[in-house]
């Protein structure tokens, strides 16, 4: 018989217990065959579903989502623990302590000004902590895991925090607009090496202007494909009004129905 009681809520140790029950010899096949390396994808969908639950504003689904990352969490950490590794609780201790060093002004006597002192506090502990004495180091330390765009724009921000970085927006634009020649000029010499090359500096540049905007360059491109999905939308609905399929028509003639498409946006 599974010693295991069915509740009507259940809290955080019960999750630990579940996960512990599915993955022990007598558990869930499945469950029970998995590594870390196996069920990575799994952790990075559930936070970007958990993205979009927020984008979303929508409470119920990110209670739901959250439980799912929530989920991911204590899998790695029961596996890692039957390796004798660690197990939840040294993940909570871990978070805890690093809170609290990074916390100065709330848990000891540091004084700070507003929010800025706060991050610029936490960057130089966190600095210290992982033992980066050069800014080569707080670079590389950057995952180089994360999504392309977002990683530029973290590196670039390392780079800035000791005085490497433009004055202001215009002249980032300024070396975006270089990039674009050097890309025309590697298109020109037909060279696929030399495109790739340029292709980077330019989306690169792109990076240093979003930043210097204050704004995300993941966000912005996530809406410029969302605009494209919606112009596109509205080509092919106009297309199939005239009985038309886009396969079928020149390059002009879409270019024409996306200029109609532009203007029912606007």
């Amino acid at each position: 018989m599974l010693d295991f009681e069915q509740k009507k809520e259940y809290k955080f140790a019960d999750l630990v217990k579940i996960i512990s029950i599915l993955r022990a010899p007598d558990g869930c096949p499945w469950d029970a065959q998995q590594t870390h390396e196996s069920i990575k994808k799994n952790l990075i969908e559930e936070t970007y579903e958990v993205i979009e639950a927020i984008n979303k504003a929508d409470a119920d689904m990110l209670r739901e989502e959250l439980g799912d990352l929530l989920m991911q969490v204590v899998f790695h950490a029961d596996m890692a623990s039957d390796d004798g590794k660690f197990d939840i609780d040294d993940v909570a201790d871990e978070v805890c302590k690093k809170l609290i060093v990074r916390h100065p002004h709330i848990f000891s006597d540091i004084p700070v000004g507003g929010v800025d002192d706060v991050l610029t506090n936490w960057e130089d502990i966190k600095k210290k902590t992982k033992g980066h004495s050069s800014a080569n180091q707080s670079m590389r330390s950057v995952a180089r895991e994360l999504p392309a765009l977002m990683r530029a724009s973290k590196v670039q921000k390392r780079a800035a925090d000791v005085g490497f970085d433009w004055p202001n927006a215009s002249h980032a634009l300024e070396k975006l607009e270089e990039e674009v020649g050097e890309l025309k000029n590697a298109l020109k010499q037909n060279s696929s090496q030399s495109v790739m090359e340029e292709l980077g500096d330019v989306l690169f540049s792109a990076v240093n202007v979003t930043r210097l905007y204050d704004l995300d360059a993941e966000e912005m491109l996530t809406m410029a494909t969302e605009k494209f999905i919606r112009r596109f939308t509205l080509v092919e609905e106009k297309a199939m009004e005239s009985n038309l399929k886009l396969k079928n028509l020149t390059l002009d003639d879409l270019n024409l129905l996306w200029d109609e498409a532009k203007k029912t946006e606007e």
